[in-house]
């Protein structure tokens, strides 16, 4: 199969935004619902719903984003354009970067960047400016495909509650 190359999504943000969650790049069943994680094994929604008490997993999208909105997280991808042949982030090619740095200077109440996943960390990490009071975390992926187990990860997601 080709390598075809995929956009991201907009950011989703306020400027009260206090947490920034930034993917890599979203897969193709995102992609084609234009929903960040919206394939039913990634574990997204019930990790972030965790930290802020929320069933997010069983609510609609736009309720889910409504709740985030209202928690103060912000979502939104490292990668703005890639070729790719699968939704794998291993099978990325040819990243074009989002500038990070813009959307960051935008949200005077951020406290906190979370990378969703090595590959956002290792793209994103060199995308952000200097960092005054800012916390930077890298999470395991919410990924079904990272096999840790949904525990494991949520222990480590859990520290997003320090900056809400």
């Amino acid at each position: 199969m080709p390598a075809v190359r995929h956009a991201s999504f907009t950011p989703y943000v306020a400027p009260d935004t206090r947490l920034l969650i930034l993917g890599s790049l979203p897969g193709a069943r995102s992609l084609a619902a234009r929903q960040y994680y919206a394939h039913p094994t990634n574990q997204f929604w019930r990790l972030v719903g965790a930290v802020i008490g929320e069933p997010l997993a069983e609510l609609e999208y736009s309720a889910r984003l409504a709740m985030l909105g209202a928690a103060k997280i912000g979502l939104w991808d490292v990668i703005r354009t890639a070729e790719r042949r699968s939704s794998s982030d291993s099978d990325i090619r040819e990243a074009d970067p989002h500038d990070l740095a813009a959307l960051i200077a935008t949200l005077p109440d951020l406290r906190m960047i979370a990378f969703n996943g090595g590959t956002a960390a290792a793209i994103g990490r060199r995308q952000l400016p200097m960092l005054n009071a800012i916390a930077v975390i890298d999470l395991p992926s919410s990924s079904a495909a990272h096999t840790i187990g949904f525990d494991a990860k949520l222990d480590r997601w859990l520290a997003l509650r320090s900056a809400l």
